[in-house]
């Protein structure tokens, strides 16, 4: 097929740029819902030509495209930038567009009371152009500069009320933390620069030279500098992608409004992480050290998140902290070796996550809380939210035949081919994520209705936020099918290769029967009846231990900000002490000295006369000194 629209691939990331370009210069003019139907109209524009290109490129073998342009010359030196399309950015191109329009559609209903509308959709379009032209970097160099823009724009928009005081502290949190993991990144940039023949940063170059070991001993790269490049990559991928012990930004971020949490912090910028482990994945192949440090982080952060969950009460922290434990599976499956598996379980959790979270902000809308203990009963009243809630909990806790089950089914088997103690993991963290959901869905939706529930001022949400939530369920439905055990199209698709069948039919059996046994004991604990009270579930230590997450934050806060706080007003004091003490001491040893001669110059002349008497006989008697011969 002829590549019609391929070509015209720069123009997705530059449409969004240009409406950022214009709310921002006219947001005196274009108030309202003006704003928000241009940056609807803009996010539809790409879904549309993101879709068209796709067309083109599912057939296999379809050739990559890349287009680039000078940039920077330094000696001899040149940086490029442009794009490069192939279908693994497509896979991203189609989650970015997609989440973004629905975002930007439900916006208008759950943002359109909001006097910085105009604002919030510059925001939105500057970080879906940010994103896409991200995933479109043909080198590592654009990458980072785009990296670097998405970070802004989450700081933007979770800080976006920012006369709440969470507000502001949770965007600083997010900003210092996903900083850190950047300069691990930034790091394995400069070594790459460094050691790469020509100095190239391109992907295709990055993959020829790590692909083989005698490729890099012929470029001088040892296997140990190929670790560390491989780890200080990931320590980007673990600050952007929330993983231990960088996910402490993440649920915080929850402080922004609700439509930001589906686009930036389920569906696409921390999925930023996952695919540039999978970009760079000939990086991380050639090393075993760093494939097993990929393991050992995504299976850790998938338990250990899903474990948090359990004992949360405000509903986006718990699908934040579900967003953690997602992003763990997927860096499980990346270290496992397969970026197929990871990216699949990408894509369809971007879209059942995305769906949860604005079903989310659909019950805040309509009770305006978040604790989910003050709810219950909401399904008689949000009926659209409630079974479009149910169809996204499903997906999420691998219930067939929604997309969720197909993509944990195929990191399921990939854990039992490599590794039967991160199966076990898997599975146990599978279990966990149906249970959470469970206890979130029944004590939300089912159960008498609490006083702040039963207000008859309680309604369904808008068409406009409804529709997508309707679109997303039926994607939430379809979208495993691209990669099923029976039709393993999409890996052929993915790495340009045949693909392999992945069928093994009593892990799928064995995965909906935990997914099953996770919501049975959810239903019967936190179901209509409400077996256990809240009361009761409390008073246990290890609920405790679950709240209060482990304490990581106050373990951040014993070890690594007190210290830097101290160590902070000490090098304060000794600024102000010594060196601030030196340059004052100075001027005003030197203000003293010019005083002591001020006096000497008074102006009277009786007084100069007697200093000159006193100096004439000063300089006889040395004279009478010199001659008699005491010196």
């Amino acid at each position: 097929m002829n590549s019609v629209f391929s070509p015209y691939v720069w123009i997705i990331p530059v449409i969004p740029l240009l409406i950022f370009f214009v709310l921002i210069g006219l947001r005196g003019f274009l108030t309202g819902r003006k704003a928000a139907y241009i940056g609807t109209v803009g996010s539809m524009l790409i879904l549309l030509l993101s879709f068209l290109i796709l067309v083109e490129r599912l057939p296999s073998g379809t050739a990559n495209l890349a287009k680039l342009i000078d940039w920077v010359q330094i000696g001899e030196v040149q940086f490029q930038i442009g794009y490069e399309l192939n279908n693994l950015n497509m896979l991203m191109l189609i989650v970015i567009t997609a989440v973004s329009t629905l975002v930007h559609l439900y916006s208008i209903g759950y943002m359109g009371q909001d006097k910085r509308i105009a604002v919030y959709y510059a925001y939105l379009s500057l970080f879906t152009s940010s994103m896409l032209a991200l995933v479109l970097s043909p080198n590592l160099i654009q990458l980072f500069i785009c990296w670097e823009l998405v970070g802004l724009c989450s700081f933007l928009l979770i800080g976006f009320w920012y006369e709440r005081e969470s507000a502001k502290a949770a965007a600083k949190k997010a900003f210092i933390v996903t900083r850190i993991g950047d300069v691990g990144l930034l790091i394995a940039i400069l070594l790459l620069f460094w050691h790469m023949p020509n100095h190239a940063l391109d992907f295709a170059t990055l993959s020829a030279v790590f692909e083989h070991a005698s490729n890099l001993s012929q470029n001088g790269i040892s296997i140990g500098l190929a670790t560390w490049i491989g780890c200080l990559l990931f320590a980007g991928a673990i600050g952007k992608s929330g993983q231990f012990p960088l996910h402490v930004w993440l649920p915080d971020a929850m402080e922004g409004p609700t439509p930001v949490s589906a686009l930036i912090h389920a569906a696409t910028m921390v999925a930023a992480g996952v695919y540039l482990v999978a970009r760079t994945f000939d990086v991380f192949l050639a090393s075993d050290i760093t494939l097993t440090l990929v393991t050992m982080v995504g299976g850790f952060t998938a338990i250990f998140a899903a474990l948090i969950a359990l004992a949360q009460r405000d509903v986006k922290r718990i699908l934040a902290y579900s967003t953690v434990s997602q992003l763990g599976y997927m860096m499980l499956a990346l270290g496992l070796g397969s970026a197929t598996a990871a990216m699949f379980h990408l894509f369809t959790h971007a879209f059942f996550k995305a769906l949860l979270f604005l079903g989310a902000g659909s019950i805040i809308h309509a009770v305006h809380k978040q604790d989910i203990m003050e709810m219950g009963g909401l399904g008689r009243k949000l009926k659209i939210t409630a079974w479009t809630f149910a169809v996204g909990m499903l997906a999420l806790s691998g219930i067939p035949p929604f997309s969720g089950f197909w993509s944990k089914e195929a990191i399921l088997t990939l854990a039992w081919e490599h590794h039967k103690l991160w199966f076990g993991v898997a599975i146990l963290t599978a279990f966990l994520t149906a249970l959470y959901m469970s206890r979130l869905f029944f004590l939300v939706f089912t159960g008498r209705q609490s006083k702040e529930t039963s207000s008859a001022h309680i309604h369904e949400s808008p068409a406009v936020m409804t529709v997508p939530l309707v679109i997303l369920a039926v994607a939430s439905v379809i979208t495993g099918f691209v990669y099923t055990p029976f039709n393993p199209w999409l890996e052929g698709w993915l790495q340009g290769s045949e693909a392999n069948a992945h069928a093994s039919g009593w892990i799928m059996v064995l995965s909906s029967a935990v997914g099953l046994l996770g919501l049975g004991v959810g239903y019967f604990r936190y179901g209509p009846k409400r077996r256990v009270q809240v009361q009761e579930t409390s008073q246990s230590w290890l609920y405790r231990v679950l709240e209060n997450k482990f304490g990581m934050d106050e373990c951040y806060q014993f070890l690594i900000v007190r210290p830097l706080t101290a160590l902070s007003k000490g090098l304060h004091v000794m600024d102000r002490v010594l060196v601030d003490g030196a340059v004052r001491g100075l001027s005003q040893l030197t203000v003293k000295f010019g005083s002591g001669w001020l006096r000497l110059q008074q102006g009277q002349l009786q007084a100069y006369g007697v200093v000159s008497l006193f100096g004439f006989l000063l300089f006889i008697v040395l004279l009478l000194a010199l001659r008699r011969g005491f010196w």
